[in-house]
Order: C-alpha cells, then structure tokens, then sequence
C-alpha cells in the first residue's frame, strides 16, 4: 500500500555523540537540515536492504582483511571462488603489514544470493574484517548465469548466519 506523498512529523532522540554525527553529515554533504538528512540516510538503507534481499541481478564489491596464518583460509577463499564462479568476477589480494591481506572480489548476480556468499566469506576463520558493497545500478550480466544457478534457492533471510 503506498502512502501519500504527504511530509510526516516525528520525534527522535539520540544520543549526544549520533547526534554531532548527524550535524557532521549535514555540515559535510551540505543538506539545508536534519529532515533532508535523515530521510537521504534512510532512502539510501532501505535502497540497499531492497537491493540485498532481492532477486535482480546487480554487482557489488566484497572486501576482506584475514590473516594468512590462520589455517588454510587462502585455500578456503579460494574453494569458495571456484564453487560459486559464477558469481565471482575478479580478485584482488594486496599483502599488508605483518600476516595480513586484503582481497577484494568484484562479484555479480542475484542481490539476496551475493548477500549469502558475502556471508560465507566474512564468516570464515581467520577474516578479520569483511564488508559487501553493492552498486546502485544493475549491471549487465558479464558472462550469462546459467538458468538452473539462478533457480537455486536462496536463503530467505540473507543476514542469517551460514549453515
């Protein structure tokens, strides 16, 4: 059911320090107030929650930080690579200080599905640090997914933790 396109006043209570933040946003993005702020800010996460637990095909970015010490995590990544090709485009690996490394996985496909494998990544042990990126345009398949990939079921909720 869509609402009137109508302004809706509400109060909201925040914290002093999310609040500075707020005022940072403002000062930084140059919106004219908190309203023009607060309802950007919100479009922008139900766009992405939309985009994430759906179907359409778009393309986003998963970038990682593990320790190559940890067990077998480059071989695991890599496992995981291979079983979901079609969904991972490219790869970037940069060696930081000390045992670290950054991957980014440029990945494409069903929002809901890059959601899971994202999971999957970031769940592995030895990741420190794991976020997915998804672009805000839909971009055309780079090779065709084959139609029985895109039939596979998804997991109805993609937050959930990998089984």
């Amino acid at each position: 059911m869509d609402l009137p396109q109508t302004t809706k006043r509400i109060s909201v209570s925040l914290p002093g320090s999310v609040y500075q933040a707020l005022d940072g946003i403002i000062q930084k993005q140059g919106f004219e107030n908190r309203s023009q702020a607060i309802a950007e800010i919100i479009m922008a996460r139900n766009s992405q929650l939309e985009q994430e637990t759906g179907n359409e095909i778009t393309a986003g970015v998963i970038t990682l930080v593990y320790d190559v010490t940890k067990g077998n995590i480059q071989r695991e990544l890599a496992d995981l690579q291979r079983e979901h090709i079609d969904e991972v485009i490219s790869t970037l690996s940069v060696l930081l200080e000390d045992d670290y490394v950054m991957e980014v996985m440029i990945v494409q496909g069903p929002g809901r599905k890059l959601r899971a494998l994202a999971n999957k990544f970031i769940s592995r042990k030895g990741v420190r640090t794991g976020k997915m990126t998804m672009a805000s345009q839909i971009m055309p398949p780079i090779h065709p997914l084959p139609q029985s990939r895109l039939e596979e079921e998804t997991p109805e909720n993609p937050y959930a933790p990998p089984v």
